[in-house]
């Protein structure tokens, strides 16, 4: 294969691509162009630019305007949602971690017990 065609192929692997336009997302959202700048306000999510100054949005960050999307939904204030789902995400990563730490106190406990 081509080296052109794998990094294509990567490209559409890669959730942090910014493969979207702002119009595509908002549809894909069921959104409008206002929420997502609104998401670029609050600084949670900082899309890349084209070479034309368009806005991209990579699958990452359309899952976090969805998540905050719900949210607002509910009736939630826009700032509250993405605080919620900024700590939401601080939680699952501190948990990620604390898990690994026990495991590999479980697995040294084990060695020096052999």
């Amino acid at each position: 294969m081509a080296q052109g065609a794998r990094s294509a192929a990567d490209k559409l692997d890669d959730d942090h691509y910014p493969a979207y336009t702002m119009g595509r997302a908002a549809e894909m959202l069921g959104a409008t162009a206002g929420f997502l700048r609104s998401l670029d306000e609050v600084k949670l999510l900082v899309p890349q630019r084209s070479a034309g100054g368009h806005r991209r949005y990579s699958r990452y960050q359309l899952r976090l305007a969805s998540r905050v999307r719900a949210l607002v939904d509910e009736g939630i204030g826009l700032e509250a949602a993405c605080r919620i789902v900024i700590l939401e995400d601080q939680l699952d990563e501190a948990r990620r971690i604390n898990a690994e730490m026990q495991e590999q106190n479980r697995a040294g406990k084990l060695a020096t017990s052999d």
